[in-house]
């Protein structure tokens, strides 16, 4: 038999039974609560590997707005040049501001970047830290991208700017192999004081915004600004610009920053006519102001006071190698104009656009190790006869990446017979033609390990049957032996016909900058070959240059500009 309750007895029960659903209530009610501010942290992955040492998003959203930012940023750990982005909820507007250094930040805003997006949304769902997501699909530069993004936490916010409308992003997957994943939510009660919005006052247009922060992240040397490189008795040199050979060499001094180690370091150099409708050689070259004999003393002094190399076929050479006490300049680029960038961009063709300037750049990171916190004269040539000339602008860009102990990096001009002072009675480079060509000895105070000789070279000279239109093989010779030969040719130079208005055009429907050269276009750089050595021990060595030059015919003769640096650890 049940035994009966008294009534006393089971309003106490049901009291309790009462006091315990709401209890639950409660709970349930306080577990359903939206937050009002939350702290998403996202770690980024590739192929399925966490990247290492890596700066985690960080993303702080309310109702009002949403800040992008990295943990490194927020704890002040990290290294100007930094960049955060901000959201601000009520006009729909992206706000990025970068921080150049301790007392300059710049600011943009883009008021319709969150509008353009567009997304394909499927009907996949998965669970992401205990919220169900689901999945959105938009292809932006042909990257297809997969977001994937919850409203249970009813805010919005993402890891990038894309998909910030559509809720909270917790996954962004990019072509299946770099995914940025939330690995932790905290719900705050409000976005931390500390994080506060910049001021907008001075905002710039995107594009400049965008510029400024790119130029902040590496060290810019502007050397030449629209400077005339021509040919003519009135030039003359300032406080700042030297000009030599008759205006056809320009110089100037520059100290350079360290350069810290796995940095690159480049040229860039614009070029125009402004007068002189032919093709020339032009070369980019250092020469260290620390050095008692150098190129130096033949520009300032003529080039009777360089150092004479002979071999033999009757014929003198002034500076071009390396003596006990002199170094030959230390070729940093060569480059070639075109006939008449515009300057001559009158004279039309059909179905052709000229282009109004040549920009040459190139990568001369092997050759830091002269440059690194040195003082040095660095100089352009342009041969040129024409009393326009040539106008150029020149910037050397330092992209510093400390990646590696510094090497104690070797480096040793050897010779260069680019006649820079051609036009102040330098000699052409016609020493190839006899069976000794250029040779050079010099000696290893240290063994070097990885030894590599940067060699350029170009032929130039006679018409049809001349160097500059026929195969010549170059061979290297260390120390009486083969080390390396090649045959310096370019057959890309109808590439670069727009960069030639005043190209010569022939009977047989080409025009002569089309025409394959040895090694050189009109209008573009020629490249560095890096000739493996091996390793070097201590004492003396000589390195030889054999070219099978073309004889002369009448007044046409031929010539190589060739130029070596030994680079070693």
């Amino acid at each position: 038999m049940y035994k009966k309750l008294s009534l006393r007895t089971n309003l106490t029960y049901m009291k309790k039974i009462y006091l315990l659903i709401c209890i639950l209530i409660s709970c349930f009610s306080q577990a359903q609560k939206k937050p009002k501010a939350i702290k998403i942290t996202y770690s980024k992955s590739f192929n399925g590997t966490l990247i290492e040492n890596q700066d985690q998003i960080l993303v702080y959203s309310d109702e009002q707005k949403a800040i992008i930012s990295t943990a490194k940023i927020l704890s002040k750990k990290t290294t100007f040049p930094f960049e955060q982005s901000y959201i601000e909820r009520k006009d729909n507007s992206y706000i990025q501001s970068a921080q150049l250094s301790s007392s300059k930040n710049i600011v943009t805003i883009d008021s319709l970047a969150l509008e353009k997006q567009t997304f394909e949304f499927l009907n996949d769902t998965k669970i992401i830290l205990g919220y169900k997501c689901k999945k959105a699909k938009t292809i932006i530069n042909s990257n297809t991208i997969e977001l994937w993004y919850t409203d249970e936490l009813n805010l919005k916010g993402a890891p990038t700017i894309l998909g910030q409308n559509l809720g909270v992003v917790l996954e962004l997957n990019r072509n299946n192999n770099f995914l940025i994943a939330a690995t932790k939510i905290e719900k705050l009660k409000a976005i931390p004081e500390t994080i506060s919005f910049p001021d907008t006052k001075s905002k710039l247009d995107l594009l400049t915004y965008k510029d400024l922060l790119w130029k902040s992240k590496f060290i810019t040397l502007e050397i030449f600004k629209n400077e005339i490189i021509n040919f003519s008795e009135a030039s003359k040199s300032n406080d700042s610009i030297l000009r030599f050979a008759n205006g056809t060499v320009i110089l100037k001094k520059v100290k350079f920053p360290e350069i810290k180690s796995g940095s690159q370091v480049f040229i860039d150099l614009t070029e125009q006519s402004n007068g002189d409708a032919y093709d020339r050689t032009g070369s980019v070259f250092a020469i260290p102001v620390s050095k008692k004999h150098s190129f130096f003393d033949g520009l300032k002094d003529g080039a009777k006071t360089l150092p004479i190399y002979e071999n033999g076929n009757g014929k003198q050479y002034q500076g071009v190698v390396k003596t006990e006490k002199y170094s030959p300049l230390l070729e940093l680029m060569r480059f070639f104009t075109p006939f008449g960038i515009k300057q001559y961009d009158h004279l039309q063709l059909k179905d052709k656009t000229w282009h109004q300037s040549v920009p040459y750049r190139q990568d001369i990171s092997e050759l830091q190790a002269a440059l690194s916190n040195q003082e040095v004269y660095i100089g352009t040539f342009i041969g040129n006869y024409d009393k326009g000339g040539h106008k150029i602008s020149l910037n050397i860009t330092i992209h510093g990446e400390e990646k590696q102990d510094l090497k104690n990096t070797f480096l040793l001009p050897l010779f260069n017979t680019t006649n820079v002072m051609e036009m102040a009675g330098q000699e052409y480079a016609t020493m190839f033609n006899n069976d000794k060509g250029i040779e050079v000895s010099f000696t290893l105070e240290k063994d070097l390990k990885n030894v590599k000789l940067r060699y350029i070279t170009t032929g130039h000279g006679g018409w049809e049957n001349g160097d500059e239109f026929v195969p010549k093989q170059n061979t290297i010779f260390l120390d009486g032996k083969e080390a390396f030969n090649f045959v310096p040719w370019r057959m890309d130079c109808g590439s670069y016909r727009l960069f030639n208005p005043a190209s010569g055009n022939f009977e047989n429907g080409l025009s002569s900058s089309d025409y394959s050269r040895s090694n050189w276009c009109p209008g573009t750089v020629t490249n560095p070959n890096l000739i493996d050595l091996g390793d070097l021990k201590a004492g003396k060595h000589t390195i030889q240059v054999k070219i099978p030059q073309g004889k002369d015919e009448g007044t046409y003769f031929n010539s190589w500009n060739v130029s070596g640096v030994l680079i070693g650890e």
